[in-house]
């Protein structure tokens, strides 16, 4: 049977993001997007504990009026890191009525946007400040393609990338985060529907899918599968034609 050993996993995670930055960014600050959900909560309480409080920067993206933008706020103010918050929502609305008066704007086209425009505004926020972009995707999420090319699937780094949700969850406790960030079931924020509503499955189902092989019912393990395979190029390089200038002329 599987077992995770959360204090190795953070121990390893904190290593590795050490690393990463002596050999990528000595001394720069770490930058992340924080939504007031687990992921972000997670990354950014690792990189605390890897970095120090005073290396890690979130940034706070509402768009408009933001419900709950007190669970991000309650995070900043846990950890003690130093954020901005830069409203996106003059620029999310710019984007789609230019967009829209050339050509109708798809659902999946208007959904996406708004994480393509937050990602450029962290690394405004990065570059500006000579930082690294943290990626908050985990394992669970980009085995099923479950986010957005060139918004929240980007960064200069994931420390969350092979953690599946469940383990995430775990980290978070371990960390002391609060319960209520730590369980907040997950949400783009944008569409009003929680992931696991969008996905058509619960990530507890997948979750035990990757790790111990436990296959759902064949319906939901035919849904996880196609999602998977459908998804896996967001996960690689972009393909470039493989132009060979020495190879004779045909």
């Amino acid at each position: 049977m599987y077992h995770f050993d959360v204090n190795k996993a953070i121990d390893d995670c904190c290593r590795w993001i050490q690393d990463w930055f002596a050999e990528n960014g000595d001394g720069c600050p770490a930058v992340l997007g924080i939504s007031g959900g687990k992921d972000s909560s997670v990354c950014a309480a690792l990189l605390c504990k890897a970095l120090g409080v005073h290396r890690v920067i979130g940034v706070l993206m509402p768009r408009g009026v933001q419900p709950d933008i007190s669970d991000s706020e309650l995070l900043c103010k846990h950890l003690g890191i130093m954020n901005v918050t830069v409203n996106i929502g003059e620029a999310v609305d710019a984007v789609a009525k230019a967009v829209g008066a050339v050509t109708p704007l798809s659902t999946q086209a208007e959904i996406n946007l708004p994480p393509r425009i937050r990602m450029t505004t962290v690394y405004a926020v990065s570059q500006s400040v000579g930082g690294r972009v943290a990626n908050t995707c985990n394992l669970s999420e980009d085995w099923v393609g479950y986010s957005t090319r060139w918004g929240d699937s980007v960064g200069d780094f994931s420390p969350l990338g092979q953690f599946t949700v469940t383990e995430v969850k775990a980290i978070g406790r371990a960390l002391g985060l609060p319960e209520r960030l730590v369980e907040k079931p997950p949400s783009d924020g944008l569409c009003g529907k929680t992931d696991e509503d969008n996905l058509g499955f619960t990530y507890a189902a997948l979750d035990l899918y990757i790790r111990e092989g436990i296959e759902p019912d064949p319906e939901t393990k035919a849904l996880i599968d196609r999602k998977h395979k459908m998804n896996l190029f967001k996960l690689k390089m972009m393909p470039a034609f493989p132009f060979d200038p020495t190879k004779d002329a045909e």
